[in-house]
């Protein structure tokens, strides 16, 4: 099969497409023939080495896969080969063929194309566990995501619009804002001009009637973290989920004091580990709500393996909106 093929870790430009063996699934595993596997900043870390999980050297990186199931490992009862199936992994979907755990397959709807099974993955699990897990998101509630034009923030617009809630997004272009426009925001927060501390704060309020928000969502990190601490209401909750500007702030007890403020971390990975049936609850909520039209993968850039370089750079730029998505040849 072709894979992504790492075999030292370093730069994308390092890494290489590679005819390898296929694997063989073991106990409670599953071979899935892969249609198509949606692209993510941490698959840039992972191949750089700077991710928290190192892979075992050689790999294939890639955490998000769709595809047909081929064969399965012993006691596997929950798929049968044929059956069409998304699966989420720490490395291994940029890959003709993967091996995941049983566990972590979900049955995909029967209309859903592989591409938006891919797309409808990790990103969207982080949002949903960030809004409902640890920010324990209510219909109604007002929640500002920022980069909410990325793959993270807008799975969050579109499930905060989806659930009942007011999204404010903060965005850095005008571009950025039309897209959180198509996909829901209710709300536009200029992140881009500097100082950010007291703008981001006046356009909450201005844009709430003073009251600020109940919930902030932010994968961006840096002076952003701060100021969208002061943009929280009272008992408001800010979850942290990434650090895209590079600097991981620290955080100022007395805005938590004063306010009853409370700040929560979400490393996702770890619930897909350790409680997998919350997992494939969120997922099965998903698939509702796509099936009733309400949620919609945005895959701005679909391209074949052999693209894997320009799509990951794309990632690590920025400059992709909603989702990447390389496609596997089906043959």
């Amino acid at each position: 099969m072709q894979a992504v093929w790492i075999e030292e870790f370093g730069p994308v430009e390092s890494a290489d497409v590679k005819d390898v063996p296929i694997p063989e699934p073991g106990p409670g595993e599953v071979l899935v023939r892969v249609g198509a596997a949606g692209v993510n900043f941490p698959d840039v870390l992972v191949i750089e080495g700077n991710y928290q999980v190192r892979p075992p050297l050689p790999f294939s990186p890639g955490k998000e896969l769709s595809g047909e199931v081929e064969r399965i490992g012993e006691g596997v009862t929950s798929v049968q080969p044929g059956d069409r199936v998304a699966a989420l992994v720490e490395y291994g979907a940029f890959a003709g063929y993967a091996i995941v755990s049983a566990s972590h397959c979900f049955q995909i709807p029967g209309e859903m194309p592989y591409t938006d099974a891919a797309a409808l993955g990790l990103s969207y699990q982080t949002a949903y566990f960030a809004l409902m897990e640890r920010a324990g998101f209510k219909e109604g509630e007002r929640v500002l995501v920022n980069g909410a034009a990325g793959g993270v923030g807008l799975a969050t617009v579109q499930l905060v619009k989806a659930l009942g809630g007011v999204v404010y997004a903060g965005v850095i272009n005008e571009e950025q804002a039309r897209v959180a426009k198509d996909y829901g925001a209710d709300h536009i927060i200029d992140l881009m001009d500097a100082p950010v501390r007291d703008r981001l704060r006046d356009q909450v309020r201005q844009a709430s009637d003073g009251q600020g928000v109940d919930i902030v969502i932010d994968p961006v990190g840096g002076d952003i973290f701060e100021a969208s601490l002061r943009a929280l209401d009272w008992c408001g909750r800010l979850v942290v989920i990434g650090f895209a500007a590079g600097e991981i702030p620290t955080v100022r007890a007395n805005y938590l004091l004063v306010k009853n403020i409370s700040v929560s971390g979400l490393q996702w990975s770890d619930y897909r580990d350790r409680q997998p049936g919350k997992m494939a609850a969120a997922q099965r909520h998903m698939y509702e709500l796509y099936r009733s039209g309400k949620i919609k993968p945005h895959a701005e850039v679909i391209e074949p393996l052999t693209e894997f370089k320009r799509l990951l750079n794309l990632v690590k730029q920025g400059q992709i909106r909603g989702k990447a998505v390389l496609t596997m040849a089906q043959g």
